[in-house]
């Protein structure tokens, strides 16, 4: 028997402007299968990761962003934005998803997004 891989097409989603999630915060993506947070840095960068902390599933919008990390809120891990992994001695990685910003606006990979 073969397995047959289905491949899932890059699918930008338009999360609206980038003044719409606040400086050094999140705003949440909702899908059917995990929410993401989309970060925007002082500069006005912006990242997205699965909202769970690989530490407890800690909610990562809702934590400090500093530079290019965001600390969670329920155990101050530090995560990187821009690959997911936990810094220093912390052991873990939550899952990044492409994102750009093209005239002012936000958009998400949801192609990815949606693969398991």
């Amino acid at each position: 028997m073969s397995t047959v891989m289905e491949r899932v097409d890059t699918w930008w989603f338009d999360c609206g402007p980038l003044q719409a999630i606040p400086v050094r915060g999140a705003r949440i993506v909702r899908t059917p299968r995990r929410d993401i947070a989309v970060f925007r840095t002082a500069n006005d960068e912006v990242f997205a990761l699965d909202n769970r902390c690989p530490h407890k599933g800690g909610p990562l919008s809702e934590g400090i962003v500093h530079g290019r990390k965001v600390a969670c809120p329920l155990h101050n891990w530090i995560i990187n934005l821009e690959d997911g992994q936990a810094t220093g001695a912390d052991k873990g990685c939550t899952r990044s998803f492409p994102v750009k910003l093209e005239n002012g606006r936000v958009y998400l990979d949801m192609g990815i997004a949606a693969a398991p």
